[in-house]
Order: C-alpha cells, then structure tokens, then sequence
C-alpha cells in the first residue's frame, strides 16, 4: 500500500469550488506536460507546453500550465474546474514559490511540490525508492518508509546540478572559449559549439549572456555527438557520470533507484556498476506521480 506523504512536503490551496478534472503537472526548466482525467481516473488527454520552472517567473509558470492543460484537448475545461497536482522545479526557493502561490489564476485547488518529488512517486507507484534524475537540471531525491524525503543536489543551474544537459553545456561553452584562445584543443566540440553560438569573440558572450539554464542545456547533445572523436568531450562525459554516481550513492546507497530525463537515460551506460545494480524500471512518468499526489486525501486542504 502506498504510503502517506509528509504534510510538510505540500503546499495546497483549496477554493472550495467543486471539482471536474484532475490534472497532473510536470514542470522543468525546458517543458511542462500535463495529463487530465475524470473523477473516475480515466485519463482524458495529455498536453505540453514551454518552460514551467518558477526561476523563469511564476507569470510565465502559469502560462505555460494553462497551455499545457489545454493542449490536452479536453473540450470544455477550465482552471476553474481543474483540480492540479504540480511537480514544479524551483519550490525549493521561498521567495519563487510564493510569487507562484499568489499568481495562481484561480484553479479549484492545487497542490505543489516539486519535480523531482512526483517524479519519484510516479517512478515508484508512491512507494519507498530513490529517483537519479538528470535533464535541463539534476537532482536525486529518495521517499522513506515514514514518508519523509531526503533530496541530494538540485542546487540549481548557475552553481550546481553537475552531470546535468545545463552544466554540460556550461562545460562545452567553457571548452570552446578555452579552444578560442589557444587554451585548449580546438576539436570537434569547440567546433559544434561555434556552429551553434558564433565564431567570433563576441558572438561567444553574447550567447553566455542570454542562454539562461534552457540555452545551455541545449548545448547538451553536442557533447554525445562528439565523444567518439573527441577528448574533451569524452572527459565530460565521464565527469558527468561520475557526478551522477555521487548523487544516487549521497542520497540513498540501497533503495531502488530509478533514472529520469534524457541526460541520465543516455548516461546510464556510464554510471558504476554498483549504481546501475540498482537500477529498476519506472513504474509511471512524472505525469503520473503528479496525477497520484493531487488525487490523495492527504494532498488535500482541511
């Protein structure tokens, strides 16, 4: 049986308006995906959107939930009938939560956590285990028998989130800047990543000045693509693993561990052996997990 989830892990919001729908949020640092369903738990439709991480504002957050959830192609819905359960990246920062809970455009009730939370509960059916995940960002976060969590990493792009797409991209534009001024080896990512940017000094600044944690992650591929031919970026990649490996062993040595987002699904094969022991397939996606919260007695206001 799925076990009950710390209060203290939940921000809620109830108006006391009857419910229609239930909608399960997902949101990061690149998309928003959303997954709507009746009373009875049939899921009607899934829909996607842009970035809903509350760093980038919590204006934009709802924007894109709201184009997420009617991307479902429900007809008929509104926020007003919607009760949501977000997973939302960036709740961890005080001042961006609130200025989300005071933006809310008037739903039925909502309750939040974050990403990384609803990934865990879909990749486990809300049951005990641990979740690596590495996309725009990473984290690991692990749900205890008792219900309480324990998180590792998710420090954020500017300073953190080693092994994720955004510090790879960091790392890749630090590797062409260095390759500019004959620092380093001018090979095959240094080239990509003037292909993308610029190749002039200040087509390089220019770049770094706007691309914003979504920016660099999409620096991201360029390091897969050229690992076969080059050195610097094979080294990125087994820094990146390495620091993956960090993550999932610091958050939890034993539970079963599930991976999510697309850096950590193509870094697997990299990761040490005795993570990958325990590794174990997700029960359901994020979606899911937000989908689960929301639909919990215990998510709700009293």
């Amino acid at each position: 049986m799925p076990l009950l989830l710390d209060p203290r892990l939940l921000t809620s919001r109830d108006s006391g308006r009857p419910v229609r729908y239930w909608v399960g949020i997902d949101g990061g640092g690149t998309s928003t995906r959303a997954v709507v369903a009746d009373a009875r738990g049939e899921i009607l439709g899934r829909g996607e959107a842009g970035a809903s991480a509350l760093g980038q504002g919590a204006e934009q957050a709802w924007r894109h939930i709201a184009a997420a959830v009617t991307a479902a192609g429900v007809p008929g819905l509104t926020l007003a009938d919607c009760a949501l359960g977000l997973g939302l990246s960036g709740t961890g920062v005080p001042a961006q939560l609130q200025a989300f809970v005071e933006a809310d455009p008037g739903v039925a009730r909502f309750t939040l956590v974050t990403d990384g939370l609803v990934a865990l509960l879909g990749a486990h059916g809300g049951e005990p285990g641990a979740l690596l995940i590495s996309g725009t960002g990473s984290v690991a976060e692990a749900l205890l028998p008792d219900g309480s969590r324990r998180m590792v990493g998710g420090w954020g792009w500017q300073i953190g989130d080693e092994g994720s797409g955004a510090w790879l991209g960091q790392q890749a534009m630090k590797q062409a800047q260095a390759a500019y001024d004959g620092r380093a080896a001018d090979g095959a990512l240094a080239q990509a990543v003037r292909d993308v940017a610029g190749s002039s000094r200040e087509a390089l600044l220019s770049y770094c000045a706007q691309a914003g944690q979504a920016g660099y992650a999409r620096l991201a591929p360029l390091v897969f693509e050229s690992a076969a031919t080059d050195p610097a970026a094979e080294a990125l990649l087994k820094a990146a693993a390495a620091a993956l490996d960090t993550l999932a062993t610091a958050v939890h040595p034993t539970l079963p561990l599930a991976l999510a987002g697309s850096i950590a699904q193509r870094l697997a094969p990299r990761l040490s052996a005795a993570v990958q022991a325990r590794c174990v397939a997700p029960k359901g996606e994020p979606v899911a997990g937000a989908l689960w919260l929301i639909q919990q007695p215990t998510s709700r206001p009293a």
